[in-house]
């Protein structure tokens, strides 16, 4: 390590973004994991460059914004390495990393699964609160997959953020559909209701199609009537968006 001030900085970081337990020190990277992620880092400073490690290549996937690809030995245990701009850009990349893991690939299932195994069935009642479970789950997936902004207008305010399903609940044949982080849009309350109700649906390529149903002076109101769009799709999102545009949208908006 360059500057003894170093180790402090990157230990600072990784415990204030979720990665609580330190795990040592092995030649020269610092390693954190975290007790409600399943995720590995280790942290590094070398001729300058600050690295981060991550144990799981589909993480490092979804981290494209906020490191580059890099070249190093990695530590035993570790999938890929990327660089990371400075100590100031660690804790949002760090966090970032965190809430991915929390998601992918199928950590919602899993939460669910756990939560639920014990819970019974057998009547409609019970089914309701066994589905209930399930959309407090994916909503809070959804809350750390767009980090608690509406992934259209970027509102922050988690309280009255919901979790849209791109494909619904009662439509989705399995678990896994309904769980998975990649069927959902996190919206504002008015969008959610919208999308919904099939007013406007989004392109493959993110672009909000509003349907010709809706009239001007109600898009008006809903702030549709101006160009918006989902920046951040992921090639899993397109496997569901084309659903909603069949089935959803009104007046077969594709």
């Amino acid at each position: 390590m360059p500057s003894p001030l170093i180790p402090t900085l990157l230990e600072k970081a990784a415990l204030d973004n979720g990665f609580d337990q330190e795990l040592g020190q092995a030649a020269g990277w610092l390693a954190y994991a975290s007790t409600h992620a399943p995720l590995t880092v280790w942290l590094t400073v070398r001729d300058g460059q600050l690295m981060a490690a991550l144990s799981r290549r589909d993480v490092a996937g979804g981290l494209a914004d906020l490191g580059r690809a890099a070249t190093a030995q990695l530590p035993a245990g570790a999938a890929v390495v990327l660089n990371v701009e400075n100590i100031g850009e660690l804790g949002r990349f760090l966090r970032r990393a965190f809430q991915l893991a929390r998601t992918l690939p199928n950590e919602l299932l899993r939460v669910f699964e756990q939560k639920t195994a014990s819970m019974p069935r057998t009547t409609e009642a019970e089914r309701l609160v066994v589905q209930r479970v399930g959309q407090d789950v994916f909503r809070a997936g959804l809350l750390d997959y767009w980090e608690g902004k509406c992934a259209i207008t970027g509102l922050a305010v988690p309280e009255l953020l919901r979790a849209s399903h791109i494909k619904p609940w009662a439509d989705c044949e399995t678990d896994a559909e309904r769980l998975d982080v990649f069927n959902g849009l996190l919206l504002a309350p008015h969008l959610d209701a919208a999308f919904d109700k099939g007013f406007f649906t989004v392109s493959d390529n993110g672009d909000v199609l509003v349907s010709p149903g809706l009239a001007p002076e109600a898009r008006l109101v809903l702030g549709l009537n101006q160009a918006l769009r989902v920046d951040r799709l992921a090639d899993r999102h397109r496997t569901y968006l084309p659903w909603h545009r069949r089935h959803i949208c009104r007046d077969g908006e594709r």
